[in-house]
């Protein structure tokens, strides 16, 4: 199955989506998949203008030296209401950039919408002004969108992620987005060994995705897992897993949700990654040697289960309790009786071997058995 990732940020996709949602968090930032869009190297043949607003990181940590003519930027980093004197709102602006911006599709990026409604103090206005920013896109040619990064605060002190991110992602506000979320790979790996659930192929994705979605909605603990030290150390360095939700307007498709990576600027599958190494190493059986240990239930007791040959013989010479050897009874031993043997051995259609059991267990009548083979009913006394 061809990657995801390239098309949907080199805004490829077929059908294209007019919403696309880039989701941080302390663990795991979307930086270096907003840096792809807006590069050159990612987008060669890119159609149309690209207007970048920025909000919280500066445009030289997201444009590059190769900066491309197609992208405009608009800087309102050093605008902050109540610090900054000669504040303004900034939709007004906003909106005239992209009706002023030149014919053609236009991709609209604002880094960052939480940013946005910190700045105007308002969750509802924030919404609605990005309902009008997608309105005027929907009149420009395809491929038109709006990108949109969200970033989630840390917990302490919101236990919640952005407030935003709900309403975004309601049909409402759009009928057809994309969203990427970055996870750190220390979740998936974590996952693996604890849950034994490994990442896809190597297990179903609904039977994976039945304990990510829960865990990875956990942003708590998930940052005590990689920022405590429990992951793993100096392998993946500036890696990612990019959880990809694509839902479309109709068609049969619907919802579509996979796993891919990010390492070293470009997107790749979960197998290439440096720091699932050992998660895909060790689910593949790297050696024979791995192998045996997991077919070997016994492998890694701190006990030890077998016997010496010594030990084997000292067992065998041990007298089992009620094993009469050597002795006769004057009452056929209960597993026995002539009967018996004389109906199972018909049933199999072959004469009985004579054999002496070395031990049985035998059972003395009293009074109240019926020995005989009468009616059970005549020796009731009434």
């Amino acid at each position: 199955m061809p990657l995801l990732l390239p098309s949907i940020l080199s805004n490829t996709t077929k059908p294209p989506s007019p919403v696309l949602l880039l989701e941080s968090s302390l663990t795991a930032t979307c930086l270096p998949l907003l840096r792809a869009i807006l590069s050159r190297k990612h987008n060669p043949q890119r159609k149309g203008t690209v207007l970048l607003i920025c909000l919280l990181y500066p445009p030289s940590s997201l444009v590059g030296a190769d900066e491309d003519p197609q992208v405009k930027v608009l800087d309102r980093t050093g605008n902050v209401p109540g610090y900054d004197e000669e504040w303004t709102d900034p939709r007004e602006e906003i909106l005239n950039l992209i009706k002023d911006a030149p014919p053609g599709p236009l991709e609209v990026i604002i880094d960052s919408a939480d940013t946005l409604a910190a700045d105007l103090r308002s969750v509802s206005a924030t919404t609605t002004f990005l309902s009008a920013l997608l309105t005027l896109l929907e009149s420009r040619p395809a491929p038109a969108r709006l990108t949109l990064h969200l970033h989630s605060p840390p917990t302490p002190p919101s236990p919640s992620p952005t407030p935003l991110l709900p309403l975004l992602a309601q049909t409402r506000f759009s009928p057809a987005l994309t969203h990427l979320t970055a996870h750190p790979p220390a979740l998936l790996a974590h996952i693996a060994a604890a849950y034994l659930t490994p990442p896809p192929p190597l297990s179903a994705p609904e039977r994976f995705f039945r304990v990510f979605a829960p865990l990875a909605a956990r942003r708590g603990e998930v940052e005590r897992l990689v920022l405590g030290g429990d992951g793993a150390e100096g392998e993946g360095e500036g890696e990612a897993v990019v959880e990809v939700v694509v839902r479309s307007a109709g068609g049969r498709r619907g919802v579509e949700r996979v796993l891919e990576g990010w390492k070293s600027g470009a997107a790749c599958s979960l197998a290439e990654m440096d720091s699932l190494r050992r998660v895909f190493a060790r689910k593949g059986g790297a050696g024979a040697e791995e192998q045996q240990a997991a077919a070997d239930p016994a492998h890694g007791v701190p006990f030890n289960l077998s016997l010496t040959p010594e030990q084997q013989q000292a067992r065998a010479r041990v007298p089992l309790p009620y094993a009469h050897e050597g002795t006769r009874s004057p009452h056929p031993p209960i597993h026995s009786t002539p009967r018996a043997d004389h109906i199972f051995f018909r049933v199999l259609g072959q004469a009985p071997a004579p054999a002496a059991p070395p031990g049985a267990i035998y059972y003395d009548p009293d009074s109240a058995d019926d020995i005989d083979d009468d009616d059970p009913d005549e020796d009731l006394d009434i």
